[in-house]
């Protein structure tokens, strides 16, 4: 895998990505996440090492939030379905259920309006 496809894949918000492509990149996300918050508890408070976790930790929470709605509109791309929709993964409870339906509801076979084929930049 590419850098451009790794980058599309985590922060792109056109084409198409499937089901196990948006299950797999959401756990490698909540990994990075919860190493992140694991290290920062483990460092003494008020040492440089708790200041340094604790900020990684928030940029990377930062940066999944925006990787979870990429993943979650290109997910609804794949059957044919607007991005819009992806809100829903900040709606508290609803938010499992919409992320259990995009893992599981399957895409369109063939090409759709978002794009030809799936976890593939629209262009590439």
């Amino acid at each position: 895998m590419t850098r451009r496809q790794i980058s599309w894949l985590f922060f792109g918000f056109s084409g198409r990505v499937s089901r196990m492509a948006y299950f797999l990149a959401g756990l490698l996300l909540a990994i990075f996440q919860a190493f992140a918050l694991y290290r920062f508890t483990l460092a003494p408070e008020e040492s440089g090492a708790s200041a340094v976790w604790a900020t990684l930790f928030w940029a990377v929470f930062f940066l999944s939030v925006w990787s979870y709605v990429a993943l979650g509109v290109k997910r609804l791309h794949d059957f044919g379905k607007p991005g819009i929709f992806a809100v829903t993964l900040f709606i508290p409870m609803v938010s499992i259920l919409a992320f259990i339906i995009l893992c599981l509801y399957p895409g369109d076979d063939g090409p759709n309006e978002y794009g030809e084929h799936t976890n593939a930049p629209p262009d590439g």
